[in-house]
């Protein structure tokens, strides 16, 4: 745990020597689907593609990002980079309650969402960085807007739409666990649960004590009525950007990401497989996240 308390940095305290946090401002835009809000932190740079992130179910962007964001070695990469950070609708601190009946937008319609963000930023690039159902949502827009992206970091990603078996076993496990646990199952190794350390049980509390849990749900149901990205390797749907898979060893979602890595070209793929780090690798090894993060830049 010590490494996690050392980069547990709060927004109130200077990151560096001399240094003080950089200013946010939040906007909200109309799309087809509804509003989406999102957070900008720097100036944009010209001819630099802007980093837009988009995180997991259960998350929003600062639960998700802001111990990688915050780094200590990650502030001379951002510095290069205007920042974009998307919460899916409804996940926003303070968002009210979507009244019931309310349709959700699907994980299509919530990538659908991103070209009215950056027409209003009047942003032409990015570089995305996702997380489960934000890494899904990236490369979705990443193949129906190929020309927009530089570059894709997708930790975590399953493309794969959820088989019968997948969608029994979901709704067995429906009957006998709570949406906050299906959803810490999701984000975290069993190893990481059972042994119950103070990152989880921040998680644990996040979640399960959010005011927002109605909306988190119909993100979750989204998530699990994903179509498939139907990747294919030297087939016509690929992701045409440098791409970066990351994955914690034991993580849930190890197997999906090996499979993607399997469809994908591999010229211009690269899998990072990361010891120690769990289901979510953002927040547990942030340095090596920022090493990768750093070659990966240097490479595109």
């Amino acid at each position: 745990m010590a490494e996690l308390q050392e980069v547990q940095i709060t927004e109130e305290k200077p990151l560096l020597p001399g240094q003080t946090p950089e200013a946010a401002k939040t906007h909200s835009v109309e799309t087809p689907y509804g509003s989406v809000t999102f957070t900008v932190y720097g100036t944009p740079k010209p001819k630099r593609p802007a980093i837009l992130t988009y995180h997991d179910v259960g998350l929003n962007y600062k639960s998700c990002f802001q111990p990688l964001f915050q780094f200590e070695d990650m502030q001379e990469i951002i510095q290069n980079f205007v920042r974009v950070h998307v919460d899916a609708p409804g996940m926003e601190e303070g968002a009210p309650v979507f009244p019931l009946g309310y349709q959700y937008p699907s994980l299509d319609q919530l990538a659908d969402m991103i070209p009215c963000v950056l027409q209003y930023l009047n942003f032409s690039t990015i570089i995305g960085v996702g997380v489960g159902a934000g890494a899904y949502i990236l490369a979705r827009y990443a193949l129906n807007h190929p020309d927009t992206v530089e570059g894709l970091v997708l930790i975590n990603i399953d493309p794969n739409a959820k088989g019968w078996m997948d969608w029994a076993a979901h709704k067995l496990t429906g009957l006998t666990s709570s949406i906050p646990e299906m959803i810490l199952g999701h984000l975290f190794s069993q190893e990481e649960l059972s042994g119950n350390s103070e990152l989880i049980q921040k998680y644990r509390n996040i979640i399960t004590h959010a005011p927002n849990l109605d909306n988190i749900e119909l993100y979750w149901n989204s998530y699990n009525n994903r179509r498939d990205l139907n990747f294919e390797r030297g087939g016509d749907i690929t992701l045409r950007c440098p791409v970066m898979l990351v994955v914690g060893d034991q993580a849930p979602h190890e197997d999906a990401v090996v499979e993607c890595n399997s469809k994908l070209d591999p010229t211009q793929t690269s899998f990072l497989k990361m010891a120690d780090s769990g289901g979510q690798p953002q927040l547990t090894q942030p340095g090596k996240l920022t090493e990768a993060f750093k070659y990966f830049l240097q490479g595109m």
